[in-house]
């Protein structure tokens, strides 16, 4: 598996290798070991699939007490999806990374806890599966507004088909008190 990092530390592309022949192909797509030794310990609790048409976005979420590492795949069509650090005082806080998923290139994101994440849809129809660390808390959600200036996110799309509750998301400063805090891993060892 090949390990890509991304603009946002901890934020990292992975690659399984994929094993093609006349028949089809054969992907590993977790293993708690492999993805260890690329720096994820996560424990995943809850898997989720979604179907979505083109011009779908959902996000940007995030949950705030019961905080979600996630590992996003694309298992039909094609997606781009978008990660935002919305820790408070980190160095790349409102910063955000984007990556084509697809079924064809078998690519994965992992998303770290303290991080929102969103995605839309490119093709005529995709189908999103992802691991979550912590079990889904509908009443601990935070949306983002998914055009937030404060954040630039650059979609591939125009307007995007949201669902109601995306349409009454919040920018990022109204959340402000309740975001995360970044945890300076150097600031520990002193």
């Amino acid at each position: 598996m090949k390990v890509v990092a991304t603009e946002l530390p901890g934020v990292v592309v992975l690659e399984p290798r994929v094993h093609r022949d006349p028949r089809g192909f054969f992907v590993e797509t977790f293993n708690a070991t492999r993805y260890a030794e690329a720096g994820i310990h996560d424990v995943f609790v809850q898997d989720n699939h979604s179907c979505s048409e083109r011009g779908v976005l959902r996000g940007l979420h995030a949950q705030l007490r019961r905080p979600q590492a996630k590992l996003v795949r694309v298992i039909r069509g094609e997606i781009f999806d978008v990660v935002v650090d919305i820790r408070r005082g980190s160095p790349t806080f409102a910063h955000w990374t984007g990556v084509h998923l697809s079924a064809d290139n078998f690519r994965q994101i992992y998303v770290p806890i303290g991080f929102a994440h969103g995605l839309c849809v490119l093709s005529d129809s995709a189908e999103v599966e992802y691991k979550c660390s912590d079990l889904y808390d509908a009443a601990d959600e935070l949306r983002l507004c998914w055009n937030d200036p404060s954040i630039g996110v650059r979609w591939p799309i125009e307007n995007p088909q949201l669902s109601a509750k995306d349409l009454e998301a919040r920018p990022l400063a109204a959340w402000w008190d309740q975001l995360p805090v970044y945890d300076d891993p150097l600031e520990r060892r002193a």
